[in-house]
């Protein structure tokens, strides 16, 4: 991989650091996360228009991160072969146009089936970004640029699940699609204008994908991020797929709108994630993933609380601590790739999405033995398996020493 002239690639000081390509990869995140968990604020909605179990219309969700875990490598192989910039842009495109064609589906097969495609699309913005910052940024500011790319995450995470639940309670539900693939496709051309063009993509062989797959998946400090990144996504997904049942119901009784309000928690990690990058930086990621891991299970406990400001501040403080442990794991994925890095980042994406997949089907069998608490034990389960991963498996990539 070339890393010459990264430090000169993208501006890494304090006074540059609100620059276009910044602005980008910020857009980038959003473009990332504003389509791919639509559904979650209105299940109780498509429980009830399409009269089916909370385990069926979660699958809306599942569909969407199993397509990006099935297609995450492969976008990262292409990426390495096409360039980054421009499977990122197509990949974009592609999320967009599929959010409007989804808006036509009759069924809940045909929603699925749509929600699928478009996350087959997206780990062509999630996992080439990351490579894409692990390339351009200079390895000292990694950790804060990661956390500018997870801070557009948070953001889009948040407005599209508001957005979502506003629309869908106004409107059908499938003006929420529309609006939101009108917002991807607006993104895109920012992106487009806004990211610095690549000198020349980085062909690689054919067929080179399996060979250093297996070198990857037989790097332990990558196989424990790998597993770390499962239960980073297995928890979040689970917390608000089925707290969105917990709240529906009484005592709560929140209507679509106001389901999607909730998710305003996000931002409370959009404005402490910046800074999450400086921790990581300094105090390396094993700490803090396990800081991140015992904050997260402080948080899903506190909703158990019979009281809609103490779930929100409860999940304020599990999705901060996801956010932050999603930084830690970021800004050192690269750095413990040896080789084809947006291979290595595709292959975390995989079972990061993975993660999301079970986080959005198993917790229903936890919900069918005892409701939300059950959900929550089984979260703060998943946590700890974090904790443990971290203390036993991590260890920090050499940097280069700071002047």
């Amino acid at each position: 991989m070339e890393t010459d002239g990264r430090a000169s690639a993208i501006a890494a000081t304090p006074a540059e650091s609100f620059s276009p390509p910044i602005f980008a990869v910020v857009l980038a995140g959003v473009c990332a996360f504003v389509s791919l968990y639509v559904t979650q604020p209105i299940l109780p909605l498509l429980a009830a228009t399409f009269h089916a179990t909370k385990g069926a219309v979660s699958f809306t969700v599942t569909a969407s991160t199993l397509g990006v875990a099935l297609a995450a490598p492969f976008m990262g192989r292409l990426a390495d072969r096409y360039g980054r910039r421009r499977v990122m842009l197509l990949s974009a495109l592609l999320v967009g146009l599929t959010s409007l064609v989804a808006a036509t589906s009759g069924s809940l097969g045909q929603l699925i089936f749509w929600r699928f495609l478009q996350g087959v699309f997206t780990p062509g913005i999630f996992a080439v970004t990351v490579a894409y910052i692990n390339d351009k940024w200079p390895r000292a500011s990694t950790g804060s640029a990661m956390a500018a790319y997870v801070t557009g995450t948070v953001v889009g995470g948040f407005s599209g699940r508001a957005i979502s639940g506003l629309v869908a309670e106004r409107a059908h539900w499938q003006w929420s699609c529309v609006v939101l693939g009108l917002l991807d496709l607006a993104a895109t051309a920012a992106i487009w204008r806004w990211l610095p063009t690549e000198k020349r993509a980085r062909p690689s062989g054919a067929g080179a994908f399996f060979g250093p797959a297996a070198d990857h998946l037989s790097n332990p400090a990558l196989l424990a991020r790998y597993g770390v990144g499962f239960c980073v996504l297995f928890s979040l997904v689970a917390s608000f797929t089925y707290v969105t049942f917990y709240l529906a119901a009484p005592p709560f009784s929140l209507s679509p709108s106001l389901l999607g309000s909730i998710f305003a928690v996000y931002l409370v990690g959009a404005v402490l994630t910046p800074f999450a990058g400086r921790w990581v930086d300094r105090l390396g990621s094993r700490r803090m993933l396990m800081f991140a891991a015992t904050v997260g299970i402080a948080g899903i406990t506190l909703t158990l609380a019979q009281h809609v400001l103490a779930v929100a501040a409860g999940l304020a403080i599990c999705c901060t601590g996801v956010f932050i442990a999603q930084t830690a794991i970021s800004s050192s994925l690269g750095l413990c790739a040896k080789h084809d890095r947006a291979l290595a980042v595709g292959l975390y994406a995989t079972f990061y999405y993975l993660g999301g997949s079970a986080g959005a089907s198993v917790p229903a069998l936890a919900w069918r033995a005892g409701g939300w608490t059950a959900c929550v034990a089984l979260i703060a389960a998943v946590q700890l398996s974090t904790v443990a991963i971290a203390w036993r498996s991590f260890r920090e990539p050499v940097r280069p020493i700071r002047g």
